[in-house]
């Protein structure tokens, strides 16, 4: 105890997002907290997106989830993709914050537990070898190793592969991102026998129009598995589906 106190005045802790001084290491300063559009109370069961009202015995659904289900099981995220929230993803996405992900992580297991019982596997969302070469890391798998070394659950990182490089899915509607993404990812070979009979939680930054989570679970449920849910850091506000 003694020497962690000593670390601490030597390394004192800074915000993940902005990186003022804070008491914890991996922790978000006063203000960054209150910027930061944590999903807390009723949310969609299906997608994570915040709800108004109190649940009433019945599966909590957005009116989107209602009119068309994803094709995934159940869903959640941590916060909203705005303010502080919209920065940190960004930055750990495109501005090589990997640290981000350790707190990131730590708040995405909190969430775990109603998606995935006792051995399920956790899959990242998978990049493109030569986006994966271009950014050095995949965000998702940093975000996916994190939860599982925080819950125990197993980390399938290489489940998932991607066949083909998609273009950016900025800019277009919902229909041109689904056709964008189809087909684009398949199973593993040798991660086959890992995903047959289990129920798969797959882990990515932002769920937006729900066209990449889709096809990841396409190609899990194609390969076997017995459910897949989802996993994020960040909702966008409007339900696509």
């Amino acid at each position: 105890m003694q020497l962690q106190n000593a670390l601490k005045v030597l390394f004192p802790g800074q915000c993940a997002a902005c990186g003022t001084l804070v008491e914890d290491a991996h922790a978000l300063c006063g203000a960054c907290w209150v910027d930061t559009a944590f999903i807390d109370g009723l949310s969609c069961d299906a997608c994570g997106l915040p709800m108004i009202g109190e649940a009433a015995g019945a599966r909590p659904l957005c009116d989107a989830c209602l009119n068309t289900p994803p094709l995934w099981h159940q869903g959640r995220a941590v916060f909203m993709y705005t303010g502080q929230g919209r920065r940190m993803v960004l930055a750990l996405k495109h501005g090589d914050r990997v640290e981000i992900a350790k707190p990131a992580a730590r708040w995405m297991a909190a969430r775990l537990s109603v998606l995935l019982p006792t051995g399920g596997a956790l899959v990242p969302v998978p990049l493109h070898w030569t986006r994966l070469v271009a950014r050095r890391f995949n965000q998702a798998a940093l975000l996916a190793n994190g939860i599982g070394s925080i819950t125990g659950h197993d980390v399938l990182v290489d489940a998932l592969v991607r066949r083909r490089r998609t273009g950016s899915q900025e800019n277009r509607s919902r229909d041109e991102r689904f056709g964008n993404l189809s087909g684009a990812m398949v199973a593993h070979p040798s991660r086959a026998k890992q995903i047959v009979g289990r129920r798969i939680v797959v882990v990515d930054d932002v769920l937006t129009s729900g066209a990449t989570l889709t096809e990841a679970t396409r190609a899990l449920l194609d390969a076997g598995a017995a459910s897949v849910s989802v996993l994020v850091l960040a909702r966008v506000a409007k339900a696509p589906w």
